[in-house]
């Protein structure tokens, strides 16, 4: 497989977690947004990686928790018409992108993803343009002007199918941003890939020997592991797959105990659905390790209480838009992905 060492190096810089609520200031939050909700006609969207608290909150006034796929998809078919977003940046476009005549509010525009800043439309441009014979095929974790230079989108829970897909009818394959998941889905089809070499904080950090040494611990667990992570953890797997995939798996498969290599926002999910069975995160610590997220997004953290009952309150500077020269080329890209995904669901 060729491989490009084009790639955006970025130090950077995580933003402070909220501040720590009391019981009594939770609940009172919690009421507020009720209340705000009903009056704005808005909808909480939320993602598996948010915190918990946020999590219920979306499923305690009809919004939804899911995957950045699943994110778009309601957000396009609830008759709301405002829809807050509790997740990262490139979520909240996503929605504006499909449904540009709502408004799409974020409890803070701030909180982005290290695959996102780590693929500038400048230099990935000038990496597509030095590969005009390739099918550019990027991960939703990337800005609309990423998206609109790119023939086709993809998330984890579909991006096997689509590559897959793709290589059948002879494509080769221009990937971005994320290598570990790119590699996974070349070491699958067999495709004609080469990489953009951006990585996700979060998964970039789990670490073969301490996950080996857990799993020493706890003989009967499987481990479950999200494509983002590294080869050698993908290796270790039991099962390998998208947030809504593993928990699905989770679900599935008769283990009682699991050793889970994602963010720990999807915990909530996980133990909300499978009860009686006990998740353990897979480890970051152990050599070189320097635990800049600790299993848990740092900007998935600044979703909080306070953050949606202020977006609520007054959208301004935290109203999503996009450049609408570039909605039609990430609304082309985005739809490809939705109409096969569909065809799957099928």
């Amino acid at each position: 497989m060729a491989q490009s060492n084009l790639a955006v190096e970025f130090e950077f810089t995580f933003p402070a977690k909220p501040a720590r609520l009391t019981e009594d200031e939770q609940a009172q939050y919690k009421a507020r947004i009720k209340q705000l909700l009903i009056e704005k006609n808005a909808v909480l969207i939320a993602h598996y990686y948010t915190d918990p608290i946020i999590q219920a909150l979306a499923e305690e006034t009809g919004g939804c928790v899911a995957d950045s796929l699943e994110m778009a998809r309601f957000g396009n078919q609830h008759p709301a018409q405002t829809l807050i977003i509790a997740g990262v940046k490139f979520m909240g476009e996503t929605a504006k992108v499909l449904t540009p005549e709502k408004t799409v509010v974020m409890p803070t525009l701030e909180a982005t993803c290290s695959l996102d800043l780590g693929c500038p439309i400048k230099e990935f441009s000038e990496f597509c343009d030095q590969h005009p014979d390739r099918t550019v095929v990027v991960y939703a974790n990337t800005s609309t002007a990423v998206k609109a230079r790119a023939d086709w989108i993809v998330t984890s829970s579909c991006a096997l199918e689509i590559v897959e897909h793709l290589e059948e009818q002879g494509e080769k394959i221009l990937w971005g941003p994320d290598r570990h998941l790119g590699n996974y889905i070349q070491k699958q089809t067999g495709a004609d890939m080469i990489m953009w070499q951006g990585a996700c904080i979060v998964h970039d950090e789990f670490k073969t020997k301490a996950l080996e040494d857990m799993k020493a611990l706890h003989p009967d667990a499987a481990i479950l592991v999200h494509p983002e992570s590294p080869a050698e953890i993908i290796e270790l797997a039991d099962s390998v797959g998208s947030t809504s995939q593993l928990i699905k798996a989770a679900q599935e498969l008769p283990n009682k105990k699991f050793i889970v290599a994602t963010d720990r926002g999807i915990f909530y999910k996980m133990q909300q659905l499978c009860p009686d069975k006990e998740f353990f995160e897979a480890p970051t610590a152990g050599e070189g390790a320097t635990c800049r997220s600790c299993a848990h997004c740092p900007w998935m953290a600044m979703n909080g209480l306070k953050a949606i009952e202020e977006a609520l309150i007054d959208a301004k500077g935290k109203e999503v838009f996009v450049d609408m020269s570039l909605r039609e080329g990430a609304l082309r890209s985005t739809n490809r992905m939705l109409e096969f995904s569909a065809s799957l669901r099928k």
